[in-house]
């Protein structure tokens, strides 16, 4: 049996954990169905099984390699055509990255560049052309607060995330013609595992960071808006003033 037509659907990427996860959590409790998106398909069904728990909404992974930039257009847009007409994308999945600019080799450099920004590129041009469709659609960018202020040791990271933003406002306005809401939310320091991969080396209070459920709560927020309006950027910091 087809959905209803007003069922709202939504891809999450690096949905395993973090920001993705609670972000998943909170649209299926809200009632959006998730596409969810990650590496790791063992870790995908245990959010899955979560949401199965908690919900009725459906839940559907889809374990994939985002850093495997030249297949990830197509396996979004396939995406779409499996789950349905997708309604939000949540641009979430990146990696954390520390090294002085002078020590940072040319492959880390490319390698945090294609995952944090150039997969973004990718998953939206693989929901464009539906959205387009449906004159409808609202794409989430979760950039960082390393975007606007530099931090020792996080260069690469930080270019990373200023990308995005400069790729949200472009998309903004090529797109908002189209019927499509362009959001970037850029959040100060979280305490998502991204503190416990080998790529970052930092030693920051994690208690006083924001958790990934705050987060969450505010995309929700922008993807719930009315369509009459949108929240273009968004600066989320804990309030202790953490990083």
């Amino acid at each position: 049996m087809n959905p209803p037509s007003n069922q709202l659907r939504a891809i999450v990427t690096g949905a395993s954990s973090g920001i993705g996860k609670a972000t998943a959590l909170a649209f299926a409790e809200s009632g959006i169905e998730v596409a969810l998106v990650s590496r790791s398909a063992d870790k995908l069904k245990t959010v899955a099984a979560e949401i199965q728990l908690k919900t009725q909404v459906r839940a559907e992974i889809y374990p994939i390699d985002l850093a495997m930039v030249n297949q990830v257009t197509q396996q979004i847009s396939a995406i779409c055509g499996s789950f349905g007409p997708i309604d939000i994308l949540v641009n979430n999945a990146g990696m954390g990255y520390t090294n002085s600019l002078g020590q940072t080799t040319l492959a880390d450099w490319q390698k945090v560049l294609e995952l944090n920004l150039t997969s973004v590129f990718q998953c939206i041009q693989g929901v464009l052309p539906q959205m387009r469709d449906r004159a409808s659609g609202t794409i989430i960018n979760v950039a960082s607060i390393a975007a606007f202020n530099a931090f020792p040791q996080w260069g690469a990271y930080g270019v990373s995330k200023a990308g995005l933003v400069a790729l949200g406002k472009a998309l903004s306005v090529e797109e908002r013609g189209n019927g499509i809401r362009t959001v970037t939310i850029s959040p100060g320091s979280v305490n998502t595992p991204i503190w416990d991969t080998d790529t970052v080396q930092a030693d920051f209070d994690r208690q006083a960071m924001l958790t990934p459920e705050i987060v969450a709560q505010s995309i929700l927020h922008t993807a719930l808006l009315p369509h009459q309006a949108v929240v273009e950027e968004m600066i989320v910091v804990p309030s202790g003033g953490a990083l």
